[in-house]
């Protein structure tokens, strides 16, 4: 059975190219990067290679990255620096739907005496920027706002809100995990002092990340340890991974176009063909103002996990909602904070395209789901009662 994986905001394929790129550095080339000699000296070339072609996707300056493991990690260092570089404020801002390594750690903050404004979002998942606006104070160390929702794909005006950050004095963090390689980002024309990324979102392998620490940014380093990162990360660099980024980085470039018109028209085509086949479904986020690979539509008085299930049979991958809170049976946090009625937001699923998703998949999918809702309807006594309707053999064929 063959798989049709539009999962890609979950996690998405190692690129063949990047795969070819890192494997000598399992074997062949195993030099320590920090030794002295010649041998660990052309992986250290390699690393800086991979730095500069990080900081080209970025728009940086290649000291400006930091190798880390994970996107997780990366937002926690970025949060943890600036409360340790400004110990007198004690106000942390962020947003209602962010990803669980902000919110989370907001969360855990709040034990330690922080105080946490979360701003919210309207119904397309929006950010309130009147209510932004107003929650920065005297005593706010950093912002903490995602570019671009994993669960959705709308996009927050991160540069705006990076710039009325700044003129508060507040450093300005952004989780920017969905955003890289999707849609264009230029760090030297914003005002962003600290940005995540995670290798495994943009054709790279899992645990490997990036956090860029904009020039003149005060910074502690999360990892003590030795002198590598020029000391802002100690331990021995992951080398493989990050020879495998830095060409993942590469390609992102080369492809971000192909993103924002192939992909964006495949996106298009699967979420118009499934609002007009399948009634009482609804896309969840502004439409106009999102990732060119992210569609998130529910389904009327079914739950998710059972349309994942039965598109599961089909070979067919899409998710509920974070790959990182999957094992909730609660609704997504970021449909709730949405508004999405209750008998919406459990039937919501997440399809994430990405350049190597083809026309054929969308068709199978396109012909696969319509019969997959109708039937789960037919069990639902909500749908039942909802319609009036007891049987249903429309696609019995």
């Amino acid at each position: 059975m063959k798989t049709v994986y539009l999962d890609n905001n979950a996690t998405t394929r190692v690129a063949p190219e990047v795969i070819e790129e890192m494997l000598p550095y399992f074997g062949e080339y195993y030099g320590n990067p920090s030794s002295m000699h010649s041998f660990g000296g052309q992986v250290g070339k390699r690393i800086r290679e991979s730095r500069e072609k990080a900081a080209a996707l970025l728009g940086a300056h290649p000291d400006e990255i930091l190798f880390t493991s994970c996107g997780t990690e990366s937002d926690n260092t970025a949060i943890r620096s600036a409360l340790t570089a400004l110990p007198s404020k004690r106000h942390l801002v962020t947003s209602r739907v962010e990803h669980p390594a902000v919110r989370a750690l907001g969360a855990q903050l709040a034990t330690e005496g922080y105080r946490i404004t979360e701003v919210p979002v309207d119904g397309e998942g929006r950010l309130d920027m009147e209510y932004y606006r107003r929650s920065l104070t005297p005593d706010t160390a950093i912002v903490s706002l995602m570019w671009a929702n994993n669960e959705t794909g709308v996009i927050f005006p991160v540069e705006r809100a990076a710039e009325m950050a700044r003129s508060k004095g507040i450093l300005f963090h952004t989780d920017a995990v969905q955003a890289v390689g999707k849609i264009p980002i230029d760090m030297s024309r914003n005002s962003i002092d600290m940005l995540a990324l995670s290798g495994h979102k943009l054709h790279a392998p899992k645990g490997i990340g990036i956090l860029y620490v904009r020039r003149g940014t005060k910074f502690y380093p999360f990892m003590i340890g030795g002198h590598q990162e020029k000391g802002r990360r100690g331990g021995t660099e992951n080398t493989p991974s990050i020879i495998a980024l830095g060409k993942a980085c590469e390609l992102a470039l080369v492809k971000l176009e192909e993103e924002n018109t192939r992909v964006a028209r495949l996106r298009d085509r699967l979420e118009n063909e499934i609002l007009a086949r399948i009634p009482n479904s609804r896309v969840n986020g502004d439409r106009s103002n999102r990732l060119p690979n992210t569609t998130n539509i529910s389904f009327e008085f079914v739950e998710g996990e059972s349309i994942l299930l039965m598109m599961n049979e089909h070979g067919i991958c899409a998710s509920s909602g974070s790959a990182c809170t999957s094992g909730s049976l609660q609704p997504s946090h970021v449909l709730r904070a949405m508004g999405v009625p209750f008998t919406m937001a459990h039937g919501s699923i997440r399809f994430s395209l990405s350049v190597y998703t083809t026309d054929e998949e969308i068709d199978f999918v396109i012909e696969k789901l319509p019969p997959i809702i109708e039937s789960l309807r037919s069990m639902s006594p909500y749908w039942k009662t909802a319609t009036g309707s007891c049987t249903v053999d429309s696609y019995a064929s």
